[in-house]
């Protein structure tokens, strides 16, 4: 019986990197795919670059698929805790074809590399549209998803 193919997700707010980077080699991940619209990043050691930078030094491959980051209404709605308007947003996005391109890609990339780490800022993943990426994934390639969740300072 094949082993089931894991995905996993964390957000980073109120997380230093080194905390984020120990969670995410603890749980064996060897891709992370950030779905940010936007790579940089207020918070030291999370924009593109770094981030890229650090992981490497792990061992831990990093790709941007930007079209499955938030549209800039979508990030409004959301800082205003407008979660259901997001996930209208959201889910009117997922239908472009550059989001769909993305997502077949995310698909083929969770069957075949080891295991894959969504990133978004936000730390809890309901109010988080990495979790309906993750759900999409669950359902349409059977794995299993797991939140993950490194310390706060």
């Amino acid at each position: 019986m094949a082993k089931a193919k894991k995905l996993f997700t964390i957000g980073y707010e109120q997380t230093p990197p080194k905390t984020v980077l120990d969670e995410l080699e603890s749980a064996g991940v060897k891709l992370l795919v950030d779905v940010r619209a936007v790579t940089s990043s207020r918070r030291p050691g999370f924009s593109k670059n770094q981030l890229a930078a650090g992981l490497d030094k792990r061992g831990i491959s990093y790709l941007h698929l930007r079209e499955l980051g938030t549209p800039k209404e979508g990030r409004e709605a959301a800082r205003s805790g407008k979660f259901d308007t997001l996930h209208k947003i959201y889910a009117k996005h997922l239908k472009t074809p550059q989001a769909r391109e993305e997502l077949d890609a995310l698909s083929e990339l969770v069957r075949k590399s080891g295991p894959v780490c969504l990133l978004c800022y936000e730390r809890d993943h309901r109010h988080c549209h990495r979790q309906w990426i993750a759900e999409i994934i669950e359902e349409r390639d059977s794995v299993k998803v797991k939140n993950l969740a490194a310390k706060q300072v």
